[in-house]
C-alpha cells in the first residue's frame, strides 16, 4: 500500500449527500519527501522510505545530516517506509503531496493512542470492582480482588490483568472513507476517529483495489 505522513489537526463534522451529519478528522498530509529507495538487491524489499515535518538544523545529528543531505532534502522529523510505492517512478529527493487522494479511497489511519498513565483495573481492563462499601471495606470497590492461588502454584500467571500504564500504543484503525481533499492546504478530510491526540504523527497507508 502506498501512502503519507501527516499529523492529526483535530476533529470536525460534515453532511454527506444524504444530508447525514458524519464525524471527520482532519489530517495535514504531507508534503513528504523521499529521503531513501529501498531495493530487492541492496535491501532485500521494496520499500520508499518517506519523511515529514521540517526540523533545525542544531536539531539533527550528524548521521542524519549526511541521510537528508545525500537524499538532497530538508531536515525531517518523521521518516516511515511504505511498501506500496512503484519504486521505479520516483527517486530520493521527489516530493509527496495529499492530492495523491481523491475522495472515496479507503485508507488504513496508523497512529499513537492517547497515553493515559498509570491506571488502575476499573479503568484499564474495564473491571467492576469487587464490592460493598459496608463493613468498613469502603477501600476496596475498585480494588481487583485476588490474583492468584496460595499453596498452588504459588506464583501469579503471566499477563495477568492489573493496574498499570495505559495507552501511547500504537494502533490502527482500518477502512476509513476519505470525504475530502483540498490540496492547496495539505488537508485530507477522513470519516470517523483516527488514533492519538492532536498533533500527534499518523500513517496514512491507500488500499489498492
Amino acid at each position: 500500500m502506498s501512502g503519507i505522513l501527516g499529523k492529526k489537526i483535530g476533529m470536525t463534522s460534515l453532511f454527506d449527500e444524504n444530508g447525514e451529519v458524519v464525524p471527520c478528522t482532519v489530517i495535514e498530509a504531507g508534503p513528504c519527501y523521499v529521503t531513501q529507495i529501498r531495493t530487492k538487491e541492496k535491501d532485500g524489499y521494496e520499500a520508499v522510505q518517506l519523511g515529514f515535518d521540517e526540523k533545525r538544523d542544531r536539531l539533527v545529528n550528524k548521521p542524519l545530516k549526511g541521510h537528508f543531505a545525500k537524499a538532497a532534502t530538508k531536515m525531517l522529523r518523521l521518516m516511515r517506509e511504505f511498501k506500496g510505492f512503484n519504486g521505479t517512478h520516483l527517486k530520493a529527493g521527489d516530493e509527496i503531496k495529499v492530492d495523491m487522494f481523491i475522495p472515496g479511497d479507503i485508507v488504513d489511519v496508523s497512529g499513537k493512542s492517547k497515553g493515559r498513565g498509570f491506571q488502575g483495573v476499573v479503568k484499564r481492563h474495564h473491571f467492576s470492582g469487587v464490592g460493598m462499601t459496608t463493613h468498613g471495606a469502603s477501600d476496596r470497590v475498585r480494588a481487583p480482588g485476588s490474583i492468584g492461588g496460595s499453596s498452588y502454584p504459588s506464583r501469579v500467571f503471566k499477563g495477568m490483568r492489573m493496574g498499570g500504564r495505559m495507552g501511547f500504543e500504537r494502533v490502527t484503525v482500518k477502512n476509513l472513507k476519505v470525504v475530502k481533499v483540498i490540496p492547496e492546504s495539505n488537508i485530507l478530510i477522513i470519516r470517523g476517529s483516527v488514533p492519538g491526540a492532536i498533533n500527534g504523527y499518523l500513517e496514512i497507508e491507500k488500499k489498492h483495489h
